[in-house]
């Protein structure tokens, strides 16, 4: 498995679950606080984590295509960007996971132009 599947996966792991605490932040300040502007805030936050939330799910499902990840193991990681805070902490137990796998990654042939 290459190093940018990984990669790619990471930032947007990290993206989604920032972004998704902002979301719930703003949320907060907007129904719980009554924050004037909240409501724009939570707005392009809402519209912002959902675009990159499919992003997301693209990358993290090629991840586990790739890795051979179990069913149930792949919804979790699918789902981690639903839930406030899990996005990072299931990074990080991914990215421990597969380090090994990347770093030995399968040699490729060199091609020889005769």
């Amino acid at each position: 498995m290459k190093k940018s599947v990984l990669t790619r996966y990471r930032v947007l792991a990290y993206v989604t679950g920032v972004l998704l605490v902002l979301l719930c932040l703003s949320m907060i300040a907007k129904y719980g606080l009554d924050i004037d502007g909240a409501a724009d805030v939570t707005r392009v936050v809402a519209i912002a984590h959902g675009w990159l939330y499919v992003v997301y799910l693209v990358f993290a499902f090629d991840l586990g295509s790739k890795a051979k990840w179990p069913v149930g193991k792949q919804l979790w990681v699918l789902l981690a960007g639903t839930i406030p805070t899990a996005a990072f902490f299931v990074e990080r137990k991914v990215t421990r996971e597969l380090d090994a796998q990347v770093a030995e990654g399968s040699p490729v042939a060199a091609k020889v132009r005769a």
